[in-house]
């Protein structure tokens, strides 16, 4: 059996393995850049019941907290590259969050798309929104929609959009 298995293992690292090593570095290289909508840094935002013992238990996951205020119920947490918001009695459900303007460490980008511009491409598309971003303001807003299945999506803008420099 171990003949076998060691017989067939070019076949599998050049059919198998190598193309899925290709697949994944390749992933990476569309970038947010391609697509028309920039919805920015991405994070979960989760109900919890008490934000201490989910603080407690997110750090046995080996998460670290990033922001917030376990005093005003809601705590960042990271891990790498993810991001898990803790939230007590601020929403009602489970939700995915956008933040426009951040990169993955909530440092602001040089260049972003603004949740307004988001807002009127999802109008454009025929998305319903929950919630809408005041058009006629700048800086800081958010909006809200919910996708086919019932998840809400929070796109939450904290930021100044920079000015053009031309």
């Amino acid at each position: 059996m171990r003949y076998v298995v060691l017989c067939l293992m070019p076949f599998i690292l050049t059919s198998v393995v190598t193309p899925l090593v290709s697949m994944c570095a390749n992933e990476g290289q569309n970038s947010s850049k391609d697509s028309k909508m920039q919805l920015g840094n991405f994070s979960v935002s989760l109900v919890v019941k008490d934000v201490n013992i989910s603080k407690a238990f997110y750090e046995k996951l080996g998460f670290h907290q990033s922001g917030g205020d376990v005093k005003r119920n809601y705590v960042i947490m990271k891990n790498a590259t993810s991001t898990v918001g803790l939230y007590q009695g601020m929403f009602q459900k489970n939700m995915l969050t956008y933040n426009p303007g951040w990169d993955s460490d909530c440092k602001a980008l040089p260049e972003f798309m603004d949740v307004r511009e988001i807002q009127q491409e999802l109008k454009k598309q025929g998305i319903q929104l929950d919630v809408a971003a005041d058009e006629s303001t700048t800086g800081p807003a958010f909006l809200t929609i919910t996708d086919p299945d019932g998840n809400p999506i929070l796109i939450d803008q904290h930021i100044n959009k920079p000015t053009d420099p031309n």
